[in-house]
């Protein structure tokens, strides 16, 4: 029934040949090392981004929108550390580079507006989850949550028509959206969006939270480290499709309720209109 690969590729051959993909965020570990140097200002930091005249207008543009609703524009890359912090320009700083990398996929294969469209809701979404169960996982939850199917950006990338192909089918099939979209992947390609998002975060040298949260994604009963920031980014996906059914399983696993969510998604509802305006 399927055009299968699995016997002729492994997911490491996807990155090979394509340097653009296969290159992790030189400027996001150049801030970590201004992080975690405890003689470095916040005038280094900011003089690592302005090497770079589209990344700081980008960021710019997300630091004055409404999303955080300063009084006053803030006008330099300094300030803008000085009021959001670091680390979080950090995290906004990896997520640009991100969606900067796959901004030349044809549009005939994927709309990468609607993609990065959902990646933001679920990353909004997992933020807002977080901050109801306290903050666990501030420092990464926004970057998982918006790269949690960066895996098939790699696949329209890299092999656009079988992933054409498993488009198809799922349209003319009757698929739930996790577990059986992975197995539809691996009948096709030999392996999941969730497995190459995986290994293409590890290439780059990302925090292991973030690559965890992604390999995790499809597991709902694993015990495994990292399977709480798993679920809250899972939950928050159901819920960036517009899934406003209940997901009884994910909510009790963390100890939410359906008001809890109902409240959290219309919070990160009006916030979504604000910085997507900017942020893709």
């Amino acid at each position: 029934m399927f055009n299968s690969l699995q016997n002729d590729l492994s997911i490491s051959d996807l990155f090979r040949g394509d340097l653009q993909l296969s290159s992790p965020p030189t400027i996001y570990f150049e801030l970590q090392k201004v992080i975690e140097h405890p003689g470095k200002s916040l005038d280094d930091a900011a003089f690592i981004i302005e090497k770079d005249a589209a990344l700081s207008l980008k960021l710019l543009k997300i630091v004055n929108s409404a999303f955080y609703g300063f009084p006053s524009k803030i006008s330099s890359i300094d300030r803008a550390i000085s009021l959001i912090g670091t680390k979080e320009l950090q995290q906004l700083t990896l997520c640009t580079i991100v969606v900067d990398k796959f901004s030349d996929l044809p549009g005939e294969f994927i709309s990468m507006a609607e993609f990065w469209a959902r990646s933001l809701r679920c990353a909004l979404l997992a933020q807002e989850i977080d901050l109801v169960l306290g903050k666990e996982f501030s420092e990464a939850i926004f970057v998982c949550g918006m790269l949690h199917n960066i895996g098939q950006l790699v696949f329209f990338r890299r092999l656009p028509e079988l992933s054409r192909e498993i488009s198809m089918l799922q349209q003319s099939m009757e698929f739930s959206p996790n577990s059986d979209e992975v197995t539809l992947e691996e009948s096709v390609i030999g392996f999941n969006h969730y497995q190459t998002g995986a290994e293409l975060t590890k290439l780059w040298k990302l925090p292991e939270i973030i690559t965890e949260s992604i390999r995790l994604h499809p597991y709902l009963d694993t015990q495994e480290p990292h399977n709480k920031v798993a679920s809250i980014i899972r939950l928050a996906d159901f819920y960036s499709k517009n899934e406003l059914t209940e997901h009884t399983d994910s909510l009790n696993a963390l100890g939410l309720s359906t008001e809890n969510m109902s409240a959290i998604f219309d919070k990160t509802n009006e916030a979504f209109e604000e910085i997507l305006k900017v942020f893709t």
